[in-house]
């Protein structure tokens, strides 16, 4: 078992607690065909934090509850910093503990 996977869990927590403080958390899924979007991160199709809570968190989910190995690279701060250049202050936390996520991908066992 990957050591970082207790952690790695953690830290979606920490992120699905910081889209729901934001005000960005949704009851509603968005339609099938804004996810079944093959642009990366959905980007004609979703806002990026309808992607962390409808694609990025759930797919998550299953990697840690099937024991599946972790990505070898993450680059979802990049990603971030590009969606929310206009709103870097309000979403500051949120680009901190997506940028933990990075390092715990990036950092090997």
């Amino acid at each position: 078992m990957d050591k970082r996977l207790p952690q790695v869990a953690d830290q979606l927590l920490l992120i699905e607690r910081e889209l729901r403080v934001l005000g960005w958390w949704s009851d509603e899924p968005p339609s099938d065909d804004a996810l079944a979007s093959r642009e990366p991160f959905c980007v004609d199709t979703l806002d990026f934090e309808q992607w962390l809570q409808w694609i990025f968190l759930p797919r998550m989910k299953i990697i840690l509850e099937q024991d599946l190995a972790l990505p070898n690279a993450s680059g979802i701060l990049e990603m971030a910093q590009m969606a929310y250049a206009g709103n870097a202050r309000d979403t500051r936390h949120l680009q901190a503990l997506l940028a933990q996520f990075d390092q715990l991908i990036t950092d090997a066992t």
